[in-house]
């Protein structure tokens, strides 16, 4: 998985003539799209960043911030020459979309998950009140509890997320009265 996409990228650094092709690629199929509107334009880089990730295995791209977004719609408005549009569009693409990167708590709990639930489950067996455990089969129970794993992770992780940026709101609230 993500073959592809590493032969494309090489050592980390996409090769001038393939990030060529594939910016050009996306632009003549945004083009093809109506973009007239924010949100039409805005619905057509989403459905473009679809696409690419969908039809790639392995590594997939972030999606830039709406804000970003906006910002090279309104110089792509501003723009009514065709080349310029497409130097608009091409640059943006350069500069804002990045590889999407797994955090490292996530990827520490998919490697210590599966062992754990395995060690978990032979301890729960021995005990009396968790006799169901032994009903289920390893195939289901680890998988089910890695999955589970990462979700807690992800969910927490976005909880202690925003409240740190609650409380630096609150600090910067603060700080201007």
């Amino acid at each position: 998985m993500g073959l592809a996409t590493s032969f494309l990228m090489g050592n980390g650094s996409p090769t001038t003539q393939m990030l060529n092709l594939i910016t050009g690629s996306l632009y003549s199929s945004f083009v093809e799209k109506e973009t007239d509107t924010f949100p039409q334009f805005h619905q057509a880089f989403l459905d473009i960043f679809n696409t690419f990730n969908s039809a790639l295995p392995g590594k997939h791209y972030d999606v830039p911030a709406r804000p970003e977004v906006k910002e090279c719609f309104d110089k792509w408005k501003e723009s009514t020459d065709e080349a310029k549009r497409k130097k608009i569009f091409v640059d943006f693409i350069k500069e804002k979309v990045k590889l999407n990167e797994p955090h490292k708590s996530t990827l520490i709990t998919g490697i210590v998950t599966p062992p754990a639930a395995m060690v978990a489950k032979k301890a729960g067996e021995r005990v009396p009140a968790l006799k169901l455990i032994k009903v289920v089969p390893d195939v289901l129970f680890v998988p089910s509890a890695t999955f589970l794993a990462l979700i807690s992770v992800k969910v927490s992780r976005k909880v202690f997320h925003n409240r740190m940026l609650k409380k630096d709101q609150e600090r910067e609230q603060q700080t201007n009265i």
